[in-house]
């Protein structure tokens, strides 16, 4: 069985940009859990936690982590929350790696966040988000990527990680 690649991290951090270029470098298949959820739903993830707030919409969040985490060989982009429910990160390292982008939050900061809906315009709310989440990203991973300032490095560290576990 082929291992999956999951990506965990900040909002923003870049998942679904570094999954997009594994899945060149790795002809491997791409998924994006929070895609699912809307997917699933048939509405955006701001409009899913309007309508029916965030308990819900990590309910769904499950059931998608559980879709996922069934797949095999496929490089998995979760949502920044993801690491919220232990049961998510059980399944999902049951049958993948796991890599946690660790970039600053002072560079996710400055891009558009309004599509977001924990963080928004609150560049304050994006700093707390980390604070309560950091231990959960370390907590879970395999392997944490930093240092990388672009998406392609990010993608070639865990690339090159991956071929090594592949190998043992």
């Amino acid at each position: 069985m082929r291992k999956n690649i999951v990506l965990i991290g900040m909002p923003g951090c870049g998942k679904s940009a570094v999954g997009r270029l594994l899945c060149d470098m790795l002809d491997m298949p791409l998924v994006d859990t929070d895609a699912m959820v809307e997917q699933a739903r048939g509405m955006t993830i701001p409009q899913i936690f309007e309508q029916f707030g965030e308990g819900a919409f990590r309910d769904m969040e499950r059931a998608a982590a559980q879709t996922a985490a069934a797949m095999e060989g496929t490089i998995i982009a979760t949502g920044g929350g993801m690491v919220l429910r232990e049961e998510n990160m059980q399944a999902l390292s049951a049958t993948g790696i796991v890599f946690f982008r660790d970039r600053p939050v002072a560079d996710i900061a400055g891009q558009d966040m309004s599509g977001r809906p924990l963080v928004g315009a609150d560049t304050d709310r994006l700093y707390q988000l980390y604070d309560q989440r950091i231990h959960l990203y370390r907590k879970y991973a395999h392997h944490t990527i930093t240092d990388t300032q672009t998406a392609q490095q990010a993608a070639e560290q865990i690339a090159a990680l991956y071929a090594q576990e592949c190998e043992t």
